[in-house]
């Protein structure tokens, strides 16, 4: 397999901007000439691997940071985006698009707002909603959306909020029990801990200064609930400034923000990264055996698996996503190539939509997406009891996996054939060029068709090549 060049033209810029050197200065330091420096920050060429170790040596840079994972995903969410059918006869190339996501991210991400605001007025006027005629009314992403992506391009991995969680559940480096720690510090603010069997998992009263928990749910949910709120109770000011920092649109993006930094920090606090990462790497990333051991659910532990994003610290690139039983994605994040449709369910032929057929079981599966990557994935159900005979039972699945050249660090790859025949998955069935797949529902959009009426395929029609 040819070895992929690294262009990274614009951190290289956004690190010269930081540090406050003129071009001149910066290429002293890397021991390169001018114009090969301004080469490799407009990416006309790619960053050499002397240039990789000076960035290393000279600033301390942590030069993991210089792959091309941010770009590989705005290169997937445009390709997604144009296959919507208003660009059907002005579709650029790919190497055009990994050319902008390379050298003008700022200018793809507004394009991707732009498709999203497109989407969302014609989905409107469809359905006849009446939003559009309100006065004030503005075009842009949902709430919900923007706060996915919010956390989709900081690698949902937040520095301040997870070393804080760390220090919160390991002053030292000496981790505490979690829940011991968070009703100590609601004692140490006078807030009362009750539990009963009403429907909602958390409810605090700040008046009464008391916080109750269900007690019909997972001890590893009550704890999750319990951290949740000593975020929101001692983290506040660390939680607001981060808002700060990300501009949302609207207050309602904010408040849904605020409980996803909130959740955060609980799942950091419960799973403290140095101590979290050091079980993952003991017990060969068995899903069971960290919960066992942190007191969490198999969820927690597949998701935090996935935020093991801090520099100079870090675990496998995993992916993680959670979708429902009608397979619309509910959560996703991908610290790998691997990049998810942002718009409806994912590749049917992924062994995540299996998972609930086979309650209780982890399964396994070897996927090759259309680029020729490779994957090691697995696929659980996470069904959720209400606590009572009359409650609903949320049914989900989770996938989890890595790229194959990690699978000799996971339990779950033993007695696996990595040189095996690997599942051909995809990411949408709009953007994914393989041609003969059983299970394709629209056609390619960067793909002409040939329709013969007296012949009949898998497909009603053939891709040409």
């Amino acid at each position: 397999m040819a070895v992929q060049k690294l262009y990274a033209g614009t951190t290289l810029r956004e690190l010269r901007s930081r540090l406050g050197l003129t071009q001149k200065a910066f290429a002293a330091k890397l021991d390169v000439s001018l114009p090969y420096l301004n080469q490799m920050e407009n990416n006309h060429r790619p960053v050499s691997a002397a240039v990789v170790l000076a960035l290393a040596q000279e600033f301390g840079f942590d030069v993991t940071t210089l792959t091309t994972g941010d770009s590989e995903r705005l290169v997937s969410d445009m390709r997604e985006a144009l296959a919507d059918p208003v660009f059907a006869s002005a579709t650029p190339p790919l190497a055009d698009l990994r050319l902008a996501a390379s050298n003008a991210p700022a200018l793809a991400r507004a394009f991707l707002e732009l498709h999203r605001a497109y989407r969302q007025s014609h989905e409107r006027l469809a359905s006849l909603d009446e939003a559009l005629g309100r006065e004030g009314a503005t075009l842009r992403p949902s709430p919900w959306e923007e706060v996915r992506d919010f956390f989709h391009y900081c690698d949902n991995y937040i520095d301040a909020v997870d070393r804080a969680a760390e220090h919160f559940a390991a002053p030292g480096g000496q981790m505490r029990d979690p829940l011991l720690a968070a009703t100590d510090a609601l004692a140490a603010r006078s807030i009362t801990l009750r539990h009963d069997d009403d429907s909602d998992l958390r409810r605090y009263d700040p008046a009464a200064r008391v916080l109750t928990i269900s007690r019909r749910v997972a001890g590893a949910t009550q704890t999750f609930q319990l951290l949740h709120q000593v975020a929101l109770l001692t983290q506040d000011d660390l939680i607001e400034a981060t808002l700060d920092l990300a501009r949302f649109h609207t207050p309602e993006a904010r408040d849904i923000a605020k409980i996803g930094l909130a959740n955060y920090f609980a799942g950091a606090a419960q799973m403290p990264y140095r101590a979290f990462l050091q079980a993952a790497r003991e017990t060969r990333h068995d899903l069971e055996q960290l919960a066992d051991r942190f007191g969490a659910s198999i969820e927690q532990v597949a998701h935090r698996l996935s935020t093991l994003q801090r520099p100079g610290a870090k675990g496998i690139p995993f992916f993680f996503v959670r979708v429902d039983q009608a397979g619309t994605i509910t959560k996703r994040h991908s610290a790998t190539r691997l990049q998810f449709a942002r718009f409806g369910g994912a590749c049917p032929l992924w062994n995540v939509h299996q998972a609930f057929e086979t309650p209780g079981r982890f399964l396994r599966q070897l996927a090759e997406t259309p680029d020729g990557v490779r994957y090691l994935c697995l696929a659980r159900d996470v069904s959720k009891s209400g606590g009572s005979f009359h409650a609903p039972v949320r049914r989900y699945a989770i996938g989890l996996g890595c790229e194959v050249q990690h699978a000799g660090e996971l339990v779950y790859a033993d007695d696996l054939d990595l040189t095996g025949r690997f599942e051909p998955i995809g990411i949408s069935c709009r953007i994914c060029e393989r041609a003969t797949c059983h299970q394709r529902s629209v056609p390619p959009l960067e793909r002409r068709l040939k329709v013969t009426p007296d012949r009949r395929g898998i497909l009603p029609y053939e891709i040409a090549g």
